[in-house]
């Protein structure tokens, strides 16, 4: 599993190489945090952008031995341009916010770091070592916003484990998702898909498999499933599939034999988040995979959330994701 996880970020790693990408890293004073940017920085992948008092991460950075070069500080409380960006972040806000209030929202990390991102100074945003995924999401529905045409962001889990890679979603944000949100969801897990090397094939998941079972559950799952289409005809997509029938072929021949996907499902579309979140820490803890994750989708610009109890290479490889992530933009 270890070789596979290598060989992905290494994959990763060559993508964002020479694209300059700039990173910001609200939580600058946490070990992990600057550890991980600090081996970014010297492997020249990304340029870290950290956000605080610059003696004080100095002095952390001293502490653990990490060096500063290659990455860029911002101080909310001396910043020189906080003008323009108190005035852009009003204007942002539509009314939603003052001037003064603005002032006091932008001495936080994760706001300040989230216009350095709507503004263009940097391209994605890592957070969570710290913070809360409150915290760290909403200034960026707030800032950064959704795509157009998209109404709510959601959270993916890239599952690895030997040569084995999966997209399961959404496992992270949207507590009871309606059709248009899983069709949605599906199109962005595809487009996630692909930024792993995964040719998408995309199975919407319900307790029922081709109308084996009817209810308002399985019916919101077809007609997420013919929205989906509608969105991207291109998409290998189907269901409503048990999830046996998605990923075993013996199954799909008996339950689906009509099917496009025969077994060979690698996004899995849940339909609630319940499921998702049960599903992939079922898979995570007793089948072995390893859950990389979660990775927001739908937003103007990249921002990622780290679990508070996450280690170094966790954020190593979320901040390689963000920067990846970022590139759909060029």
């Amino acid at each position: 599993m270890a070789d596979l996880n290598n060989d992905l970020f290494e994959i990763l790693k060559e993508k964002a190489r020479g694209w300059d990408r700039k990173i910001v890293f609200p939580e600058a004073l946490d070990p992990r945090v600057l550890a991980a940017a600090g081996r970014l920085a010297a492997e020249e992948v990304l340029t870290p952008v950290f956000i605080g008092n610059m003696e004080r991460i100095q002095e952390k950075a001293d502490e653990i031995n990490v060096s500063l070069d290659r990455m860029e500080i911002y101080d909310p409380a001396k910043y020189v341009a906080i003008d323009e960006m108190v005035a852009s972040f009003v204007e942002r806000r539509k009314g939603k916010a003052t001037e003064s209030e603005a002032q006091n929202l932008l001495l936080s990390e994760n706001y300040f770091g989230t216009m350095l991102v709507y503004m263009n100074k940097a391209h994605g945003l890592v957070s969570g070592a710290v913070h809360s995924t409150a915290d760290t999401v909403r200034p960026a529905l707030q800032i950064i916003k959704m795509k157009p045409g998209l109404g709510k962001t959601s959270g993916v889990f890239i599952m690895v484990k030997g040569d084995e890679r999966y997209v399961f979603a959404d496992c992270a944000i949207n507590i009871a998702p309606d059709a248009q949100d899983l069709a949605e969801i599906a199109v962005e897990s595809a487009k996630t898909a692909t930024m792993f090397d995964i040719e998408p094939r995309v199975a919407m998941l319900s307790f029922s498999t081709k109308g084996s079972a009817v209810s308002e559950e399985t019916k919101k799952v077809e007609t997420a499933l013919q929205l989906a289409r509608d969105l991207n005809p291109e998409l290998i997509i189907d269901g409503e599939f048990q999830f046996d029938a998605a990923i075993v072929p013996s199954v799909a021949k008996k339950k689906a034999p009509n099917s496009p996907i025969q077994g060979d499902a690698n996004v899995f579309i849940f339909p609630s988040l319940e499921a998702g979140n049960i599903g992939y820490k079922i898979a995570q803890r007793l089948g072995g995979f390893e859950a990389i994750g979660p990775i927001l989708q739908g937003l103007n610009s990249p921002v990622n959330d780290l679990s508070r109890g996450c280690s170094e290479d966790d954020v190593y490889n979320l901040a390689l994701v963000t920067a990846v992530q970022s590139l759909e933009k060029n």
